[in-house]
């Protein structure tokens, strides 16, 4: 009979493409999912995976393997969670994957408020950008991803479930003396030319940046948009930054909206086979109040959105 550690070895292999990130997702050594392999290959008495230059790759044989694989470990989670869901307290552990913006702005009240009222629960956060919270969650890495998604970009969520907590505005940020500080609204064409301060490459900001104003070359990278707003309150150029990733505005920056309006949703998102587990549902409704508490007190803006936007509120989850 096959163990499941050893499919379990494989289908990280499939999904991460090598022996390393394949012990990364699993908190496992290098050496241990060799090992796995090789008895995996023994058990079936089939060559699963070769060399290729210092690394494996799968073999056909691995390939059709681990294809099936992912069916029985779905199986398995789904089994867990329906089994869990028959306890009354919500215990065993939750890892969340959040972009940054949201580890600061509503995970220190959702994880505080896991931790009162669920003290059975244990939980971990890993701060990534929503690229590779998708990732993390798909491989299972991580339980429930908080993820920001702009309508330019589109996240691929295919196999996850998801509850949308909100939308996001983000405002153009300019110096106070810049020559659009007085006017209350712009469009983006006013500040195509302008110095542009953005977030790194391969984040979801900074591509979507890249869609809404194709051709701009940011001259400054960077990751944190309180760092942006120093700069910007030195004159060094403008930048895009949404509201929920500001406390408020230090002196010498002025705030514009945009028409149309900028926004991205901001999403929880977790494996569709672990959707009955009740640590996923607390932790879920954990950030869906966060986020209400973090927007009841802020003023409503009317917005003319990019078409095909829903705008609508999220459903609770029943």
């Amino acid at each position: 009979m096959i163990e499941l550690s050893r499919l379990k070895a494989l289908d990280a292999l499939a999904r991460c493409g090598t022996v390393h990130a394949a012990a990364a997702a699993l908190c496992l050594t290098p050496s241990a999912i060799s090992q796995q392999l090789a008895k995996l290959e023994r058990e079936t008495g089939t060559k699963l995976c070769e060399k290729d230059g210092r690394g494996l790759r799968l073999t056909d044989a691995g390939r059709v393997l681990a294809a099936n694989a992912v069916a029985i470990l779905d199986q398995l989670e789904q089994a867990e969670a329906a089994l869990a869901a028959h306890h009354t307290t919500v215990s065993g552990r939750v890892t969340i994957a959040s972009f940054a913006t949201a580890c600061r702005a509503l995970l220190p009240h959702a994880l505080a408020a896991l931790g009162n009222d669920h003290p059975a629960l244990t939980t971990s956060l890993i701060e990534v950008n929503p690229y590779e919270a998708v990732a993390a969650v798909s491989r299972g890495a991580a339980d429930i991803a908080v993820l920001d998604d702009w309508p330019e970009i589109g996240l691929d969520l295919a196999g996850l479930s998801y509850v949308e907590l909100g939308l996001d505005i983000a405002d153009l940020i300019v110096p106070s003396g810049h020559r659009l500080a007085a006017s209350t609204t712009t469009d983006l064409a006013q500040v195509r030319g302008e110095r542009w301060i953005a977030s790194p490459p391969h984040t979801i900001c900074h591509d979507w940046l890249l869609r809404v104003l194709p051709g701009v070359a940011p001259d400054y990278l960077v990751g944190e948009f309180e760092t942006q707003l120093t700069l910007i309150a030195a004159g060094l150029g403008v930048a895009l930054i949404p509201r929920l990733a500001r406390t408020g505005l230090p002196d010498g920056v002025t705030a514009i909206n945009v028409d149309p309006t900028p926004v991205r949703r901001v999403i929880v998102a977790w494996r569709s086979s672990s959707a009955a587990r009740p640590a996923i549902r607390a932790a879920t409704e954990a950030l869906q109040n966060a986020w209400d508490q973090r927007t009841s007190s802020r003023s409503t803006t009317k917005m003319r959105v990019s078409p095909g936007l829903m705008a609508a509120p999220a459903p609770r989850l029943p």
